[in-house]
């Protein structure tokens, strides 16, 4: 049952079968956590959130029916808990915050480069526009394609796009500007 399909899981979920939803789980957790730690900032408002958008897709089974790619279901749940979230509490999605530096170079000059793209990077992450950054996140993190965006969403796959894109065009400028 490891090697199904995730909405096949769900299914069987759906149908009573416990393992299965502990194999989502397992595939699923780390890129959902890292999507909505990455909208808050914060560690322990992230876990919360993210216990949360489990308890959902468990309240759900019953009614889930396989009309698009679980992840796209999951990160739908999940962008509608984050929006309910900054409703309530006036959040917006904020930037990267303590990703280790890759270590490929000794170099003392290479990591503080390194650390300084990172920084640019952190920072033009969090001046995007939220929706911007929100499909970036999405694509990125939860590794979704521009329909499934466009989906999870609730906007045109064109809308999408263009976030994508405009997302990444200014994270690259500001990851290469010296």
């Amino acid at each position: 049952m490891t090697q199904a399909p995730d909405e096949a899981l769900m299914a069987a979920y759906r149908g009573g079968d416990a393992g299965a939803f502990d194999t989502l789980y397992a595939r699923h957790r780390i890129r959902l956590f890292r999507f909505v730690l990455r909208s808050v900032h914060a560690r322990a408002v992230a876990e919360e959130l993210y216990q949360e958008i489990w308890m959902r897709v468990i309240e759900a089974r019953a009614s889930y029916t396989p009309k698009a790619r679980f992840t796209t279901w999951l990160f739908t749940i999940a962008h509608n808990h984050l929006v309910d979230h900054w409703r309530k509490r006036g959040l917006t999605l904020v930037a990267l915050d303590g990703d280790e530096i890759p270590s490929g170079s000794p170099d003392p000059a290479d990591h503080a480069q390194a650390r300084e793209s990172l920084a640019r990077f952190a920072a033009e992450l969090e001046a995007l526009p939220a929706l911007q950054r929100e499909a970036f996140l999405l694509h990125e993190e939860g590794g979704l394609s521009v329909a499934e965006i466009a989906e999870a969403t609730g906007c045109n796959a064109e809308t999408a796009k263009s976030r994508v894109r405009y997302a990444l065009a200014k994270l690259k400028a500001a990851v290469n500007d010296d």
